[in-house]
C-alpha cells in the first residue's frame, strides 16, 4: 500500500502536464497530492518511512520553489536529489556498518549478510545512475525539454525502477528459504 501510493503524485503530475502542458499546474497538483498522500499514510499507519519524509520535503521545497518563481529547473532537479539522497543514505548506512535495506526489509525476508550488502550496493549505484539520467534528460532545463522530461519520468524512470526491482527479486529468489518461496 505505502509503495503503490508513492507513485500517485508522479501519475497526477504526468496527467496534469499532459492535459495542460503547464509545468506550474502539474507541479501544484503534485505538491497537493504529495501532502495529501503523506497525510493519509500518517493517518492510516501513524508513521512515514524516512524516504517518504525526504520525498515530501523535496516536493514541498522544490515544488514550492517552482510554483513561486515559475522556474521549472527546481522541479526538474527534484527526482535527481531524491535518487541521490537514497544513494547517500545507503552509503552512510554501509559506512557505519548498518544496512539500511536490511533494516527496512529484514523483517520480511531473511538473507545472508553478503547478499544484503550486494543488494545495498546495487541499489546505491542504480540510484546514482538514475539521478544522472534525470539530469541528462532534463538538461538544459528549458521549456523545450519539459515534455521530454515529463515523458521520461513516467515512461522511463518508473519502468526502469520497476525492471531493476524485478531483477533484484529474481536475484534474491535463490537466497530465500524454502518456506518463503512458497508464500
Amino acid at each position: 500500500m505505502k509503495t503503490a501510493s508513492d507513485f500517485i503524485a508522479v501519475i497526477l503530475f504526468f496527467l496534469t502536464y499532459i492535459l495542460t502542458k503547464n509545468i506550474i499546474w502539474a507541479t501544484s497538483v503534485a505538491v497537493v497530492a504529495g501532502i495529501a498522500q503523506a497525510a493519509f499514510l500518517w493517518w492510516k499507519f501513524r508513521t512515514l518511512e524516512t524516504m517518504q519524509w525526504v520525498s515530501l520535503l523535496l516536493i514541498i521545497v522544490f515544488g514550492g520553489a517552482t510554483i513561486l518563481t515559475g522556474n521549472r529547473t527546481f522541479i526538474m532537479w527534484k527526482p535527481t536529489l531524491l535518487f541521490w539522497t537514497g544513494a547517500i543514505a545507503i552509503l552512510i548506512s554501509n559506512i557505519i556498518k548498518k544496512n539500511g535495506l536490511q533494516a527496512l526489509l529484514g523483517k520480511e525476508i531473511s538473507l545472508p549478510d553478503a547478499v544484503w550488502k550486494k543488494l545495498a550496493i546495487s541499489w546505491m549505484f542504480f540510484l546514482i545512475i538514475m539521478g544522472f539520467v534525470n539530469l541528462a534528460v532534463a538538461y538544459p532545463f528549458s521549456a523545450e525539454r519539459e515534455a521530454v522530461w515529463n515523458n521520461y519520468k513516467f515512461f522511463g524512470a518508473i519502468p526502469l525502477t520497476f525492471l531493476f526491482s524485478l531483477a533484484q527479486v529474481i536475484y534474491l529468489n535463490r537466497y530465500l528459504p524454502k518456506e518463503n518461496k512458497n508464500d
